[in-house]
């Protein structure tokens, strides 16, 4: 594959050896189709608006600065264990 990311096919090797110039393209809107021996396997797309991540919880709500992860994974298990 060419070694700039002006065309929206990309191999698996290109990607891993310039993954952080491919993030960067992504967040600014380009989209590409890995492939492998000629083959498509994925594609990765920026995130829509409307696709975005849903919030569930804002512990920053509960404490600012948010909450200690260790903690909160510790109740889950807790919970569970019950």
């Amino acid at each position: 594959m060419s070694k700039n990311i002006s065309t929206n096919l990309v191999s698996l090797r290109e990607l891993r050896e310039q993954f952080p110039k491919y993030i960067d393209a992504v967040a600014k809107g380009r989209s590409f189709m890995v492939v492998k021996r000629s083959k498509p396997i994925f594609q990765i797309t920026p995130i829509g608006e409307e696709e975005g991540w849903e919030t569930v919880i804002d512990f920053t709500q509960i404490r600012k600065g948010g909450v200690n992860v260790q903690k909160v994974l510790s109740r889950i298990r807790a919970i569970k264990q019950k």
